[in-house]
Parts: structure tokens; sequence; C-alpha cells
């Protein structure tokens, strides 16, 4: 895991005249005669002679969101470029959102690529939004290549605001870039392919990560899982030669006055097993252990920003495979707890780990339960690829979803209509894993969810089967492949519930 190094910076016209770095990154908006100059620039502006507008404008600069051109400052600065991105269209009351700041950060810091050093005056605008893009958007993934390209942006000087005192903003930056670093390890894991990141290998990760951040870890084998009753656990990871897993990892602090379950839907590849998926595009379901790293992410987050919250994160890993020793449509598991599921799809496998997980970690009595798992295809088909489908408790549904557009991860409240249950009926079990229509499957899946949450419990489970994974073309400050979504919205409920219990 890297990010590029990331220190605040004077920001003054003289300042930038003696800038070390190689480029310097100012940010355009769309105007009614063509891009302008952000609050930011007008430093550059004037080390340029008050050129920049003209420069841009001959260069074709429209100041649309993620719009990059560069131009030579022809030694005006001790920079040789100056890197213009655009923001988009502001407000009505010209104002901008943190979200453009973090998409424009993060399209200048891809366009980066190969620089040694570069200063930012985006986070004249919003620092915490600037330093997340920034980092996140210089992410690369390059394990894997014998010949990686070039390497993302090293060292990037961040121009303090005006506003606030230096010790705040140096706050600022440190939580933004350890924010950013959690978002990294979920993408880690999330690119790492299936042959190198399975149960076991995921276990051995998340315990070396856990005793790093200082939190406690427990994980149960195949052989405790079947000695304690993990029923849908086992049942999934019955077809693979690499048995299933178990992870506990807890965040403790003292004088904590609320505790927060986490649980992380962890198949590790994902088949469909005997109900087998077509196989065009079936490597993306590499990703399909996206809410498990997110999970884990997070609550390495909440040790590392000392979060004044007790965090219980529950993970169950498992690879859905088919074999001679796979769970079958047809079969009826026993559950953690004791409920019976008639299984009619094993590609329906996330829901029944899943299931486990949640009612072990309502032993722990938590104030609150916050799910996430690549669980549906029918989120894509209702929401996109960007927007998490977000269900639970209404009320703490609501906040949860109102948070996740807070971060610019998004999420959309979802219903759990009562309807659906029956769909769920089974003849031989207490439920089926799923309705076996065409119809509200996201939904279904949440219903199924539902009935293994304790009574009384707020709860909230968010569904990224898209989000989580990004297939087509880099855009803001995300690249292809593993996204990291929702570890930066688990980590904002986390700090309003320290807030507001």
């Amino acid at each position: 895991m890297t990010v590029p190094k990331l220190a605040l910076s004077q920001h003054t016209e003289e300042a930038l005249v003696k800038s070390k770095a190689e480029v310097v990154v100012v940010g355009t908006v769309q105007g009614t005669e063509g891009a302008e100059p952000a609050r930011g620039a007008g430093a550059v502006d004037a080390a340029l002679g008050g050129t920049l507008l003209d420069a841009l404008r001959a260069l074709g600069a429209t100041g649309k969101a993620e719009e990059v051109v560069k131009l030579p400052t022809m030694g005006a600065l001790a920079s040789a470029v100056v890197l213009a991105v655009g923001l988009g269209k502001p407000d009505a009351a010209g104002e901008l959102t943190p979200e453009q700041v973090r998409r424009a950060s993060g399209a200048a810091a891809r366009a980066l690529a190969g620089t040694g050093r570069a200063l930012t005056t985006l986070s004249v605008l919003d620092l915490q939004a600037a330093v997340e893009g920034t980092a996140l958007g210089a992410y690369a993934f390059t394990r894997y290549k014998s010949e990686p390209g070039d390497a993302p942006v090293s060292a990037v000087d961040v121009a303090a605001p005006a506003e606030g005192t230096t010790r705040e903003h140096r706050a600022t930056l440190k939580a933004a870039t350890a924010i950013a670093e959690s978002v990294i390890v979920a993408r880690d894991l999330i690119n790492t392919p299936p042959n190198d990141l399975y149960p076991a290998s995921f276990a051995d990760r998340a315990r070396k990560l856990a005793e790093s951040a200082g939190l406690e870890f427990e994980v149960l084998d195949e052989k405790a899982l079947r000695r304690k009753g993990f029923g849908g656990i086992l049942g999934v990871g019955s077809g693979s030669s690499r048995p299933p897993r178990l992870l506990k990892l807890t965040h403790r602090p003292a004088r904590a006055k609320t505790k927060v379950a986490l649980v992380g839907k962890g198949i590790t590849f994902d088949t469909g097993g005997i109900s087998i998926k077509p196989a065009a595009n079936m490597e993306h379901m590499t990703s399909d252990m996206s809410g498990a790293a997110a999970v884990l992410a997070a609550v390495l987050l909440a040790a590392k920003l000392k979060y004044p919250v007790e965090v219980v994160a529950h993970i169950p890993l498992a690879e859905n495979m088919p074999s001679g020793t796979a769970y079958r449509p047809g079969d009826v598991l026993t559950m953690y707890g004791g409920k019976t599921v008639e299984v009619l799809n094993t590609d329906a496998e996330g829901r029944l780990v899943l299931a486990d997980a949640i009612v072990r970690a309502a032993e722990d009595d938590p104030d609150y339960l916050i799910e996430t798992s690549t669980l549906t295809g029918a989120q894509l088909v209702a929401l996109g690829n960007r927007t998490a489908g977000i269900m639970g408790s209404d009320e703490f549904r609501d906040r949860v979803a109102g948070i996740a557009a807070g971060t610019g991860e998004g999420g959309w409240a979802m219903p759990l209509p009562e309807e659906l249950r029956a769909d769920l009926d089974s003849r031989l079990a207490d439920l089926a894993n799923t309705t076996g229509q065409r119809w509200a499957g996201m939904l279904a899946a949440g219903v199924f969810l539902r009935e293994f949450v304790a009574a009384e419990l707020p709860w909230v489970h968010i569904d990224i089967a898209g989000p989580s994974f990004n297939t087509s073309a880099p855009w803001g400050y995300t690249g292809k492949g593993g996204t990291g979504v929702p570890v930066r919205t688990i980590a904002a409920v986390l700090a309003d519930i320290a807030d507001n219990g």
C-alpha cells in the first residue's frame, strides 16, 4: 500500500515561485464564456503575469468536470507545468461541493503519473476532499505486472486554506490520509487475484493488519465452525478445497459508550457453485469479498483514528465452488442460531454466510449493526454501477443514506416490503434462500437477512454489488478494479455515532 507523500505548503505567490514541485495543479470551473480559474489559482495567475485565463481558453479549456489541460510556465515558476483540472459547474450560489473537489483532485492525480513532486491548490477549496481525492486518484495496483508503467506521483504539496489554523490543517491532513490509506487497504485486497486471496490467506493478512493496529483478533477454522454450528458458512464453502473461516476483529477503546457491529461478505471467489454462473465476466467475481475488505479496512481505521466507539467486525470467508462435495439446490442448512434454510440456488450464497455472521454479531449486544456486501445483481439493475442500495431499520437506514451522500460514495434508501417475506417460505425449512422470482431481488435479499437480525437492533444492509468494483474506464478518484466502497461511509457513520450516539 502506497500513497503519495502529502505535506502542507504555504499558498503565496512567493512560495509558488520557489516551489520545487515539477507541476502545479489549479482548478477551473465552467463559466458562461468558458473556463474560469477556481479559487486558489490567483497566486499562479499572478506569477504568470495575469495570463492564466487567456492561456487556458486558448488551449480549449472549458472547466467541465475532470477535464485536464496542461500549459508550460515558460520559466515564470520553478515548476515547469501548470495542470488545470475541471471542477464542473458551481451551484447557484457559486459554491463547489467536496465531491467535485475530490473528483477533480483524483483526475489530476491520475494525470500526474510519472511525476516526482507536485503542488495542488485544490486544497484551498476543501482540504480533506483534496487530500482524499489525490491519494485515491494516484492509486495503482501493479503487483502482478512485470512492466508497471509510469509510477504514481511520489509527493504532493498541499496548499493550506486561508481558513483555520495550521494545527487544524495538520489534523485534517492526517485524518484524510488515514481514510485514504484505509480505502487502499480494501482496494488491494479486492484486486488480489483469487489464487492468492482465499479464506486462509485473507485471514493471515487480516491478522497481520490487526496486530499492527492493536486490534483483538480471533479466527474460527472449519473445525471450529462445525463444532459451533455455522451451517451457512460451512455449506457455501463445502465445494472448495480451501475451507472457510470466520474472523472477529475488535477495536475496544477505553470508556466507549456505544458498540457497533460490522459484518462484511467475504466470498473470495464466486463461481455460483452448482448453480454455476455464465463464463462471461466471471473473473469479476474476484471482487465478491469487497464487503469483507471494506469492513476490515473500517475497523482498522477506527483504531488508527481512535474513534471512541467499540467496533466489532465479523467477517465470514468462503469460496463458492462446484465439486463433488459442494452444497446443492434442495439441501437444507441449519444456520448458526438454529434456523433452517432450504437452498434453491447456490448462487444466492452471500446471504447464507452473512446470516451466520449476523446472528453471531448480535450475541455481542451491539447498539447498531452495519452489514455490507456484493449481494445481488439486482442492485445493478435497480441502481446502476455507482449507487449502493441501503436497506434496514427505517431510521438508521435513512441516517446512513444521508451520511453516504455526504461522503460522496452515495447510496439510496430502499424499502423492505413485508409482502416479500411470504415469497421466501419453504416447504421443507424455516425459509428458502431465494424467492425464485426475477422481481425485487435486492429487496428480497434484504428481507432474508432481516430474518436473522435480533429484534429491536438498529441495522443497515448496504448492497455494493455495482459500486465496489469498477469495470469501466477510470473516473475521478476511482480507477479500474476495486473501489473500496463503502469504507468512507462506514467510517463517517462510526464518527457520527461517536458524536451523537
